[in-house]
């Protein structure tokens, strides 16, 4: 069997795998760039891009403008014939700023979660740029069809479904989350698919669902495809390749992460989170640390009620401080046990899809 290719709009990758955006840092310019040379989707997370900028602490609106530009046109450079994405959280204070400049940049595609891109169609009128709303339900994907088709016109050229096995926020409930057969993401796929058909045939058109969280084989990959995914977002499983802009050490912690240190915790923004057990998160569990700073990133955050600055436990992890930071993981992340190249991953993804098929 040849994998089917992924059709969004007039883009086409080879590969039916999109990488998904892992912030602050995790997946910048050097791994979106390794991915979209193997004919899947790099993206870059633009979540406080621009961490690493001299005047990030002063000006961080500025830094992170600036710090996309140059995430996104390095990307292209290292990747000219490559598609190139972009994750960003609606729930960010500089959403609309960072999708203009994004724009601006000619990235591929944005891909938008953490609340519902309401107003993402309007933001990117009149480029090239598609756009793809994250949605974790059948309930969810039908109020965006409904919302984008009639104040603007819009159908998403993709839909991206993340399921309960996802890492860092997470779209459902904590004891959803325990509920594993009734929210797993095979079900939840199918009831997407039964919604997104509908609109399909009203609209004479064809929008591709990828389903994502937990996604980890190439097994888990020809399952999703037979059930009538268009392609797969993998997330966690590129945080084990040379490539992932990450510190070494943030690798490292996944490398000798077992099972039972993956847990759901609760993040300051409100939501569940799946992350790697450490001091940090032991830590905040017993008592709520000062905020010197607070960078104004997300708007539902607090500094005055919150548990403790997200932001500042991200940016400490990818700079290697693990053990005082916020190491976000999907379900399977223990499984990583060494690094490899994006190249030999995603063919060894390739040659598994293929031998499942040839016995199922």
């Amino acid at each position: 069997m040849n994998i089917p290719p992924l059709q969004i709009g007039d883009l086409t990758l080879k590969v039916p795998i999109i990488q998904g955006g892992m912030g602050i840092g995790v997946s910048l310019s050097t791994l979106a760039a390794a991915v979209a040379n193997e004919g899947a989707l790099g993206v870059i997370s633009g979540v406080q891009i621009g961490f690493r900028e001299e005047d990030f602490k002063s000006n961080s609106k500025e830094a992170n403008i600036r710090a996309l530009r140059k995430e996104i046109r390095r990307a292209k450079e290292l990747s000219p014939k490559g598609v190139i994405g972009l994750n960003l959280m609606v729930a960010m204070n500089n959403y609309e700023d960072m999708v203009k400049t994004a724009v601006e940049e000619k990235i591929d595609i944005i891909i938008s979660g953490a609340g519902l891109p309401t107003v993402l169609p309007k933001l990117v009128k009149g480029s090239t740029t598609k756009i793809a709303p994250i949605v974790s339900s059948a309930k969810a994907a039908r109020v965006i069809l409904k919302l984008w088709g009639e104040k603007h016109n819009y159908i998403p050229d993709l839909i991206v479904l993340e399921g309960p096995k996802a890492g860092g926020h997470l779209g459902f409930k904590r004891d959803e989350l325990e509920v594993i057969e009734k929210y797993d993401l095979k079900n939840i796929l199918k009831e997407v698919l039964d919604t997104v058909s509908e609109y399909e045939s009203k609209h004479n058109c064809k929008i591709p669902v990828v389903a994502a969280g937990g996604v980890y084989s190439g097994k888990d990959i020809a399952e999703l495809l037979s059930i009538g995914a268009s392609g797969v977002q993998m997330g966690t499983r590129f945080i084990g390749t040379y490539e992932c802009d990450a510190h070494e050490n943030y690798k490292k912690a996944f490398i000798e992460s077992k099972k039972e240190d993956i847990e759901i915790i609760q993040s300051p923004v409100g939501m569940p989170g799946r992350a790697i057990k450490n001091s940090f998160i032991k830590s905040v569990s017993e008592e709520r640390p000062k905020i010197d700073k607070c960078y104004n990133c997300l708007r539902k955050c607090d500094p005055k009620t919150t548990i403790y600055c997200i932001s500042n436990a991200l940016m400490e992890a990818v700079k290697g401080n693990i053990e005082n930071g916020l190491i976000f993981t999907g379900s399977n992340g223990y499984k990583i046990t060494k690094l490899t190249t994006v190249k030999e991953l995603i063919n060894d993804l390739i040659k598994e899809v293929m031998e499942y098929e040839q016995v199922n």
